[in-house]
């Protein structure tokens, strides 16, 4: 990620310094560098500074070549006028106030620090002891400050021209009820991807190609949420081991795409990735990290903030100033409690939506963000801003919706208008699956939307996003195939990644050739992936799972920036058939408006023949009594989803109706000959069978209603009523 050269980029800093240097008063909004067409204006926030530079570098970004001091300043606010300045300038700032850590303070004009409003960061962290704004080995009572010069180590922030022609973009705006969301990692989706050209893989140009577009297509993929694409830093403890930050949960710069997924080095082609997106009518959601910096605790390196204004960034313990408060884990917190950091965070994206034209947000460790004082309040600052927010408020909104603080832990705890990675689903699909008993009343909440969950706060199905995995531990493959994480390669003597994983390894561990294993296997991945597409809810693919993806057991590749996280697109027989076999699942959810509602199954009977809109079936073909749902021994059962009972309409007022659909889960390892309800007239069509490898039916016989299905062990049916369907479609 080296720094350009281009004749812009060159021309910006001798047309400058050529003059005298002149520095005019300038505005204090907007924060950061804007070029008007005539020159730049920079703005800075300091509460606590007392004085600041602005340094300016040749087109290397290696020389420091002048000095501007912004002796400007409006409501802490630093600011200045370059008249000569243009994009591709290269810049910094030292800003000098009390070094005072016990009191919050660490300011220290020997570092070089990042704008925080940078658009755009060039050139690499050269790791050294320098960039620390304290003496390493000094003792921890004084933390003596250093004084070496960061400069030369440190990237650089970059002026930029935001023009591009957007043409007649226009944003999806797909329904959360008919959202189906894909994680992927930038890099990874590409690197290994025999359609994209080999310059263009692992960057945003390469997931806007072809081959890209028409397998998230062919998947029924409406969303695609990208893993951090803010400039994030690799720490150095991974560096001097030879490994990265690959997941990229380390931001430093969070306006600035990071250049190494660029091919063309310019800011454009992410915007032309989400154009191409958005014409094959695929929304665009970035997964951002605004609970933590790359700056780390008291002992960290000093990039931007903590160099800028320590104070007025982080979350400081109180009465013990020389501690940041860690509720994420990562070191530090951003206060997005106070003016500095939350006017950061708001401005950043209503950013990435009016330039970047990106359609959501998924918000890393979330709960973080709502933090008072007191805990976490669905009442603070950052959701009141947000609810106020008429450009980021009519956006998608997801919350991981927990940190590692006291009390951070809340599914199902935000408030309307978020929709939240549901942990809860995940933890019991994957244990129901595995086996365990005892989960099956918690199950039907989950697979009817978790209204326990969102019903009571004036949330429906769709806050739940659903998923079996995630980048986060095991993938779907590996779910199914290890009982123990296996993390070696990541230098920590397999102590990192969670070792709770409700994983079922299916009777040996890890690679085998043993077919009876191997069959069991991919008939799990089919289980898992019906079970994610027929629940009410958003579901969410990780990507490569739809094609058998291994890490080889590693459940915390966050540092595998190789072939371990990329997507192999080389697929064996199996990777095939579990490909087609999730199109037909996305074709299946597509296609029917029960597995896409907008509002809770309420349990009503809707005519006199005594049918509900939902009825939760025993295997005797009987309705589920209270007591029923709490035994330990009980791992099969149905549902009956009626296709009268929508109760909803289209856009256009139109009631909407559906076949009739059965759905039976079967996760003991014994057949089950399942009693299936009554139909007038007779006659249940199988439309998926997870015992069968291509997840059709063995035969296509109608099953009559009051008949019985032979439910193999560890498999799930989906039925629809054929004679109803038939009528509807006439």
């Amino acid at each position: 990620m080296g720094l350009e050269t281009r004749s812009a980029q060159q021309r910006a800093a001798p047309r400058l310094l050529g003059g005298s240097l002149a520095v005019w008063r300038g505005r204090p909004s907007p924060l950061g560098a804007s070029w008007d067409g005539a020159g730049v204006n920079f703005a800075l926030y300091s509460q606590h500074a007392s004085r600041v530079e602005l340094c300016l570098f040749d087109p290397k970004g290696r020389r420091e070549i002048g000095r501007v001091e912004l002796t400007e300043r409006t409501d802490h606010v630093w600011h200045g006028y370059l008249p000569a300045a243009r994009p591709g300038l290269l810049y910094g700032y030292r800003v000098h106030g009390p070094y005072a850590p016990a009191k919050g303070h660490r300011f220290n004009p020997n570092k070089l620090l990042l704008d925080p409003y940078a658009k755009r960061i060039a050139g690499e962290l050269a790791w050294s002891d320098a960039q620390f704004g304290y003496r390493l080995g000094s003792r921890r009572e004084d933390m003596a400050m250093d004084t070496r010069d960061s400069a030369g180590g440190m990237p650089k922030s970059m002026v930029i021209d935001d023009a591009f022609t957007w043409g007649h973009d226009k944003p999806p705006r797909v329904p959360w009820s008919d959202t189906v969301i894909y994680e992927a990692h930038v890099k990874g989706l590409t690197m290994r991807h025999p359609g994209v050209p080999e310059q263009l893989r692992g960057t945003y140009a390469g997931l806007a190609c072809p081959a890209v577009v028409e397998h998230l297509k062919a998947l029924g993929v409406t969303s695609l949420e990208l893993m951090p694409v803010h400039t994030f830093v690799d720490d150095r403890h991974l560096v001097e081991r030879g490994l990265r930050n690959y997941w990229g949960y380390n931001s430093i710069g969070f306006f600035a795409p990071d250049s190494r997924y660029s091919a063309s080095g310019e800011i454009g082609e992410f915007k032309s990735m989400v154009r191409t997106l958005h014409d094959a009518g695929i929304e665009v959601i970035l997964d951002v990290v605004f609970n933590h910096t790359a700056e780390g605790n008291h002992q960290g390196p000093m990039f931007s903030f903590k160099g800028i204004d320590n104070a007025s960034y982080y979350r400081l313990m109180q009465g013990d100033e020389r501690h940041y408060m860690d509720t994420t884990g990562c070191g530090n917190t951003l206060d997005s409690g106070s003016t500095a950091a939350l006017r950061l965070i708001m401005d950043s994206l209503r950013y990435w939506i009016t330039e970047m034209h990106v359609d959501g947000f998924r918000f890393d460790l979330a709960s973080a963000l709502g933090r008072e004082p007191h805990g976490f309040d669905t009442r603070s600052s950052f959701f009141a801003v947000i609810r106020q927010d008429p450009v980021i408020s009519g956006v998608k909104l997801i919350a991981e919706p927990w940190d590692v603080g006291d009390g951070g832990y809340q599914v199902g705890g935000f408030p309307t208008g978020w929709t939240e990675w549901n942990g809860k689903y995940r933890d019991v699909i994957r244990a129901y699956w595995k086996g365990e008993g005892g989960v099956i009343g918690e199950l039907a909440y989950r697979l009817s939307g978790s209204s326990d969950l969102y019903a009571a706060g004036g949330r429906g199905p769709s806050a739940s996003v659903n998923f079996v995995t995630a980048h986060d531990g095991f993938t779907l493959h590996d779910l199914v195939s290890y009982n123990d994480k296996h993390n070696e390669a990541n230098g920590e003597d397999n102590r990192d990644g969670d070792s709770n994983n409700h994983s079922w390894n299916c009777g040996a561990e890890g690679p085998t050739d043993d077919p009876a294993v191997l069959q069991l296997r991919e008939q799990q991945k089919r289980n898992l992936l019906a079970t994610l597409f027929f629940s009410q809810g958003v579901p969410m693919l990780c990507a490569g799972d739809e094609m058998g993806r291994t890490q080889h057991g590693n459940n915390n590749a966050y540092c595998q920036d190789n072939e371990v996280s990329w997507l192999d697109w080389e697929l064996d027989g199996p990777g095939e058939a579990l490909l087609a076999f999730t199109q037909r699942l996305a074709a299946l959810r597509s296609a029917h408006p029960l597995f896409r509602r907008r509002t809770f199954f309420r349990g009503i009977e809707l005519e006199e023949d005594g049918a509900k809109d939902m009825q939760w079936l025993r295997p005797d073909g009987l309705e589920m009594t209270h007591a029923q749902w709490a035994e330990s021994h009980a791992r099969c059962l149905g549902v009956r989803l009626s296709g009268r009972g929508l109760a909803e309409s289209d856009e256009k007022g139109r009631p909407i109706n559906d076949d009739d659909l059965v759905l039976l889960f079967n996760a003991h390892h014994e057949r089950i000959d399942f009693q299936l309800p009554p139909c007038d007239p007779p006659g249940w069509e199988v439309l998926i069978d997870t015992f069968e490898a291509d997840g059709l039916p063995a035969d296509a016989v109608p099953r009559n209603g009051g008949g019985s299905y032979p439910l193999q062990g560890r498999t799930m049916v989906l039925l629809r009523h054929q004679e109803r369907a038939q009528a509807l479609n006439a």
